[in-house]
This record gives C-alpha cells, sequence and structure tokens, in this order.
C-alpha cells in the first residue's frame, strides 16, 4: 500500500484548474459536433455494387424473370471473339498473379506456362465449363467462344470432365486431387466450385435462344446428353453460397469485361442475383 499522502488543493489552486479544464472542453465540443466533410467512398474496380449506378442500373430493383431478362439484355451488349482469339485471351484472364508467364488451370490450380497450351497429354487446353455439347453450339462464336465460360484445364483432367454435369460425388480425379468424378457427374475442388457455378449461372442468361443459338438453362438433372441444360441446378446455388468470389475470380471478370468482351459476369458481381432469380429451384 503506499504510504503518500494526497495533499488538498486550496481554494485558489481549485478556481484555476476549473477555469482551464473549462477552456479545453470548449473547442473539443465545438470540433465534436461540427460534421464531418462529405466524401464519396472509394470504389475498386470489380467490387460489388461498383457498377450498380452505370452498368447495372436496369437490373436494380428487379427480382425473377424480370431480373434474368434484365441481366441478359445488359450482358448480351459484347464483342465476340473466335476461337483462335480464345488462347490468347485466356493467358490474360487466367494468369497467374505470382508468375505473368504462367496461366493457372482451373480444376487441378495448377500453375503451368502459358507456352504449354495445345493437345499434348501434359498441356493445357480451352475448356467449355458449359459443356459445349450441352446444346450443340460447338466452338462456333458466341457461346462457344464465350471466355466467361472457357477456362485453361490439363488435357487429361478436361477428358475426364467431358460432357458431364456438374453434381457432388465419384471417385477422385488422380491428375486432379479434390476433383470427383463418376459416371454422370463431375465434382470441382472446393476452391472453384462457386466460379462454376457462376459460369454456367452466366451462360443461362446470356444465351436465352434470341440470337440463333439455343436457350440454355439449368436444371435440377444429370446426364443431360445433348439437350441445351446443365445440372444440378441445386447443387450450383449451394456451391455459389459456399465459394463466394474471390480475388482471382473478380480479378478475372474485370478483365473480360476491360481487355476482351467487354461484358461481365452479373453473379461474380452480385452473388445474390443468383437465389432472386432461381429462388424456387
Amino acid at each position: 500500500m503506499s504510504t503518500h499522502r494526497l495533499k488538498r488543493r486550496k481554494p485558489w489552486q481549485l478556481a484555476v484548474v476549473a477555469a482551464a479544464a473549462t477552456a479545453i472542453a470548449a473547442p473539443a465540443a465545438a470540433m465534436a459536433t461540427q460534421a464531418p466533410p462529405a466524401s464519396t467512398p472509394a470504389r475498386t474496380a470489380g467490387a460489388v455494387g461498383a457498377y450498380d449506378d452505370t452498368y447495372y442500373k436496369d437490373a436494380l430493383g428487379k427480382t425473377g424473370p424480370e431480373l434474368k431478362e434484365a441481366l441478359h439484355a445488359i450482358v448480351s451488349d459484347q464483342t465476340r471473339l473466335t476461337y483462335d482469339q480464345v488462347w490468347d485471351a485466356l493467358k490474360a484472364t487466367d494468369e497467374d498473379p505470382e508468375n505473368p508467364s504462367n496461366v493457372i488451370l482451373l480444376y487441378s490450380g495448377r500453375s503451368q506456362s502459358k507456352d504449354t497450351n495445345g493437345s499434348g497429354t501434359d498441356d493445357w487446353n480451352r475448356e467449355h465449363v458449359w459443356a459445349k455439347s450441352h446444346g450443340d453450339f460447338g466452338t462456333d462464336v458466341g457461346p462457344g467462344t464465350d471466355i466467361h465460360h472457357l477456362r485453361p484445364t490439363d488435357v487429361t483432367v478436361n477428358s475426364t470432365r467431358g460432357n458431364k454435369d456438374f453434381d457432388t460425388g465419384g471417385e477422385e480425379v488422380e491428375e486432379a486431387p479434390g476433383n470427383r468424378a463418376d459416371s454422370d457427374s463431375f465434382e470441382p475442388r472446393d476452391e472453384v466450385k462457386g466460379d462454376v457455378a457462376r459460369m454456367i449461372l452466366y451462360m443461362a442468361v446470356r444465351y436465352d435462344g434470341d440470337d440463333g443459338v439455343p436457350d440454355l438453362e439449368p436444371n435440377d438433372s444429370v446426364d443431360n446428353g445433348s439437350a441445351p441444360h446443365m445440372g444440378r441446378l441445386s447443387v450450383l446455388k449451394q456451391w455459389n453460397q459456399q465459394d463466394p468470389p474471390d480475388d482471382f475470380e473478380k480479378k478475372r471478370n474485370q478483365t473480360v469485361f476491360d481487355e476482351f468482351q467487354h461484358n461481365r459476369n452479373p453473379f461474380i458481381d452480385h452473388p445474390e442475383w443468383v437465389d432472386e432469380i432461381w429462388e424456387q429451384s
């Protein structure tokens, strides 16, 4: 215990202290009541909401079929690439942020030289995430060359995926641990489940049969064959929630918009729109 004794202040000392405290408190109170200067929040490229007052302005406030129709009109205004142009586009959109000489392969997650694209066993090629046989659009300009769903993948893994619908379960893919496949479905690794879902649902909004291409629609089935459908929608919706857009996916969306097609995947900017369109599924 301290043995120091507190000294009593004299009345004149107390008056001085009180006056000083009042002088300090007055400007502080004035500053506290002064309104902060108005400022505009900084917006980063590709951030959620960054394009709401421009690109997405005609979609805001809508839900269900009206939202889908509005987004279709918005994203259909795009530059179309040829299938040969896709090679160079993917080298930019899927560039490894830690090694600009490489691309990141979608399913395996492996970083691989941009120069190893081709058809060899250890090469990477152009994977149609919405399988091109589902609607039989092939590699024609349009859905067959839309880089919002074309991604670099290992040739062997691409072959394993084939034209399977997306679902859970199956045996692990040897060259791409974390991915699984069975006779009628493919399950991507956890890190890109949401990416896959948002690519499939972008295709369903972008291509609705009004420009000479099939009306692409997701459904809750697998083994859809050549029908213009991809499943399983209920699983894709879960993946969209479980794996929200990361920096790589957002940057890719921005690169497609700025440098190539000049349209966006709305479900990367607004993942919540998936449930607002396909609420009952």
